[in-house]
């Protein structure tokens, strides 16, 4: 799936150092503002329990997981919607994701210099959010002028976009984003046309120290940051950049007691990469046979054919049927052999959508 999701923040939050431990691709990281210019881009593994067992039950030749996309962002500043700093180049850059991690300083450190002076996450949070809604007023502001025109002399498309329009502008001039505004299912085919920063998906992650892992719960920046986002209904991921830096460079066993030395029992980058698949609807259907068991990514709402298209083109084209067990029965019965004998494997037509745990075999032919 060619879905991105964009790790913003103000500058020395901690973004590029949590972009490191996510993909260990080296993005440059260092104490000063705009030391990540243009974005930085790494792929990163969906964690998912769920390939282990079926690579235990088929035993492959090879296990494939399914990968996600992270863009590090560089570090927006006020007066970025004006150009500030390296602001339209950052926008720009926004624009080209699918969804928005906003990472967020709760952590003191004098050694790190904050760009405004002191940590305070509602004021950070407050300025990126601002210079975004500032960005898409302005384009709001321009298309308005365009549309206007043409829904005088009564152009339907035109009438009708004027109205999403509208009602975006006065959420913006509200200092709102897009995506608060509630629109029909006709208006969001517009709404998505526009390509609104606002209108991004957006979660939130609190970067707290390496000693504030276990208590963080009790910080109060993070409480803040809590608080904030679920005004919004966005959800809230707790990491410490620091402590994932490290974990990124343990295997395996290593990074297992790493973790039960800290008393946790999932690395936050995990969640996180687990949090940002699922903001964007993605699911995950599984391939299993002798020669490979893999992880397939797929957005939710999609038929049979178009799954199979993930895979190769000629599948969709030639689609005829799709074998299908949930990963629960497969799991169940032990083995393929024994779910079709207990009626768990089934012949799924092209109206069939495609579910979160799926094992298909697709049959086709062209």
């Amino acid at each position: 799936m060619a879905l991105t999701a964009g790790i913003v923040g103000l500058p020395n939050v901690g973004k590029s150092t949590l972009f490191n431990a996510i993909t260990q691709a080296g993005a440059e990281s260092a104490n000063y503002p705009f030391c990540t210019i243009d974005p930085n881009v790494g792929i990163v593994e969906v964690p998912d329990s769920r390939l282990g067992k079926l690579t235990e039950l088929v035993k492959p030749k090879k296990t494939i997981p399914t990968a996600f996309e992270f863009t590090d962002i560089a570090g927006i500043v006020k007066g970025a919607s004006k150009g500030e700093g390296l602001g339209n180049q950052f926008l720009s850059h926004i624009r080209q994701v699918d969804a928005i991690c906003h990472v967020v300083r709760c952590f003191q450190d004098e050694n790190i210099t904050h760009v405004s002076g002191t940590v305070d996450p509602i004021s950070d949070i407050e300025t990126i959010n601002l210079e975004l809604i500032l960005a898409d007023l302005e384009s709001v502001t321009k298309r308005l002028q365009r549309v206007e025109k043409m829904a005088r002399q009564k152009d339907k498309e035109a009438i009708a976009e004027f109205d999403v329009l509208a009602k975006i502008k006065d959420a913006l001039e509200d200092e709102k984003p897009a995506r608060s505004v509630e629109f029909a299912d006709e208006q969001m085919k517009v709404v998505k046309g526009l390509h609104l920063l606002t209108s991004k998906p957006i979660l939130y992650v609190a970067n707290v120290g390496e000693d504030e892992l276990l208590e963080a719960e009790s910080n109060p920046n993070v409480q803040k940051v809590r608080e904030f986002a679920a005004n919004e209904n966005a959800e809230v991921i707790v990491i410490s950049a620091k402590v994932e830096s490290e974990i990124a460079e343990l295997d395996g066993e290593e990074k297992e007691m790493f973790l039960e030395e800290l008393g946790i029992e999932e690395s936050g980058l995990d969640q996180l990469v687990r949090a940002t698949y699922q903001l964007l609807g993605l699911a995950t259907y599984f391939t299993a046979g002798e020669q490979e068991v893999r992880a397939w990514t797929f957005k939710k709402g999609i038929k049979a054919p178009q799954a199979a298209g993930i895979i190769h083109s000629d599948f969709e084209r030639g689609f005829i049927r799709a074998e299908t067990v949930s990963y629960e029965d497969l799991v169940g019965t032990g083995s393929m052999a024994a779910a079709k004998e207990k009626g768990k494997v089934r012949l799924e037509g092209k109206d069939y959508l495609v579910k979160d745990g799926d094992v298909i075999h697709f049959r086709f032919n062209v």
